[in-house]
């Protein structure tokens, strides 16, 4: 079968009050909506969400003299205070920036600048400095962390730097297999032009079709390939940044003892130290063939088992997914096959592709079976590949239906997963169950390594009362309960402001003292995504 997936065209602006492109927004399922009550009992449905021209904003903080410094750098048309661009600029995609969206009042950045070079950016956050006015750095507007929301912290107003405007493929080394990419590229733009030149990146977060090169890079995302391809940030061999106190160009060669690697302070640094304006990244030739396969176990726990062995094993699939026995019951019920979701059993997508297929197959395939598995055709491996990015819109299909839904995801090593995911769900259920919820907990493994995998959880509920401050409450009780269990704060959705309050936890307060330090010498005004990535200093 020949590669295709991936490289299409940017989808129109994203909807503003949910995800993605209005056009593809699709009803629930039939057979979805037979299964929710049975999961989550009787369901009120909200009321309709307030129009977007009737959002009300506070005024704009910004003065003449504000707009006139950034104009002469931008231009005029690329600095507005307009409504409109606020409000699309005042979040990210988390569900509780999107219920925040449906109500009439909203907080927003008190303007939008649109540069479209390193040098622009540079020239931006010089102004910002003097003028006294926070910024935080925008790409796809795909968080769901809150990192993007419009902090002012200590200055007197607070814009949105939106980095679309440096969009591109600028170079690629077909010789040493890398490319340059401006910042505000997203995933199928650059997947486009890199295929003229035969080359993809290869990295299908499921924010791939809206979220940037440079948010990837900020956010040290992990793409559902992650298992052939890597994560972002093994892609990553140079960056460029732009800081209020200086800019700097790193990643001189592919391997160096010049001290220590200062490219990495800058991946999963959320925007808090610079603004990355391009990337270097590795690229590769676009594989030539894909082949498919699905798989069943008895439970998820000999599927973690069988993942292990592969992981360990090397050289197997580009994608490999395990879903356990809740979410194997809700996917197949999506597609309608209702009998077989009330069926108990795990289940497991691999996708393979390049070179040495049949090989790694066999491999890959003896040692699924070992543990337990059993071949299921192609079928389920296809759809998944087909409806991969589309799982956001479902959720814009249950908020409306007045089901809360969420996720959230970690990491451990693989003695460590199965007391994770049992604490993890017990913190969500107690939790949700203590405000009077009834809830739906699904798990999925989907990113693999030799010592450990990533586990990514979603959450179904019927929350009767005032969803925001509820599941504030049962948030932090689970992030308590992660850090507890000994997993991370974040594999791939990065800090933010909401996991802010639990870094010191994970990397000590020598880890935090030293990003405070990175943090006072490059933005000493501190004018960069306040709240962010940085637990709040406290005062004693």
């Amino acid at each position: 079968m020949t590669h295709g997936n991936g490289r299409e065209a940017a989808d129109s602006e994203m909807r503003w009050n949910g995800w993605g492109d209005p056009a593809r927004a699709k009803d629930l399922p039939l057979a979805v909506r037979t299964l929710l009550p049975l999961l989550l009992g009787r369901i009120r449905r909200p009321a309709a969400g307030v129009e977007l021209a009737a959002v009300a904003l506070a005024e704009s903080a910004l003065d003449d003299a504000d707009i006139a410094a950034f104009a002469a750098i931008v231009g005029a048309q690329h600095v507005t205070t307009a409504h409109d661009a606020r409000v699309r600029h005042s979040g990210g995609r988390s569900t509780p920036d999107l219920l925040r969206l449906r109500e009439h009042e909203q907080t927003a950045p008190d303007g939008v600048v649109r540069p479209a070079s390193h040098e622009e950016v540079s020239a931006s956050l010089r102004v910002a400095v003097e003028r006294g006015i926070a910024v935080i750095p925008f790409g796809g507007g795909t968080s769901v962390v809150g990192a993007l929301d419009p902090e002012r912290g200590d200055h007197r107003a607070v814009v949105s730097l939106d980095l679309r405007r440096l969009r591109g493929v600028l170079s690629v080394d077909g010789v040493s297999g890398e490319a340059v990419i401006a910042a505000g590229t997203t995933g199928p733009d650059a997947e486009a032009e890199l295929a003229h030149h035969g080359y993809e990146l290869g990295h299908y977060p499921q924010s791939f079709r809206y979220a940037t090169i440079g948010g990837f890079a900020a956010a040290r995302s992990s793409g559902q390939n992650s298992a052939g391809n890597g994560r972002f940030d093994t892609m990553v061999t140079g960056i460029r940044v732009a800081t209020p106190t200086g800019d700097l160009a790193l990643g001189r060669s592919p391997g160096s003892a010049a001290g220590p690697d200062l490219v990495r302070v800058f991946l999963g640094s959320e925007g808090v130290f610079g603004v990355i304006t391009e990337v270097r990244v590795r690229v590769h030739p676009i594989p030539r063939d894909r082949v498919f396969e699905s798989w069943t176990f008895p439970d998820f726990s000999s599927g973690v088992d069988a993942l292990r062995r592969v992981a360990q094993g090397g050289g197997g699939p580009t994608v490999i997914r395990l879903s356990d026995e809740a979410e194997t019951a809700v996917s197949l019920a999506q597609v309608g096959r209702i009998g077989k979701a009330l069926a108990k059993g795990a289940s497991a997508v691999t996708v393979y592709e390049g070179d040495g297929i049949a090989e790694r197959r066999e491999r890959t395939s003896a040692l699924l079976r070992a543990a337990g598995g059993t071949s299921a055709g192609q079928g389920a491996s296809e759809e998944w590949l087909t409806g991969r990015f589309d799982g956001p819109y479902l959720r814009d299909s249950l908020l409306d239906a007045g089901v809360f839904c969420e996720t959230l995801e970690t990491a451990t090593v693989w003695s460590n997963l199965t007391a994770l995911k049992a604490a993890v769900e017990s913190a969500l259920r107690d939790g949700l169950s203590a405000e009077g919820a009834r809830v739906h907990v699904m798990c999925h493994v989907s990113h693999v390594y030799p010592t450990g995998a990533s586990l990514y959880f979603t959450v179904l509920a019927g929350i009767r009362a005032d969803p925001l401050p509820i599941w504030a409450r049962v948030k932090a009780r689970t992030n308590d309960a992660i850090i507890a269990a000994g997993g991370t704060i974040s594999h791939h959705h990065a800090v933010g402001r909401d996991h802010a309050p639990w870094l010191e936890r994970e990397i000590g307060t020598t880890g935090v003292r030293i990003l405070r330090a990175i943090k006072r010498e490059l933005d000493p005004t501190g004018i960069l995504n306040p709240g962010a990535l940085i637990p709040v200093e406290r005062t004693h």
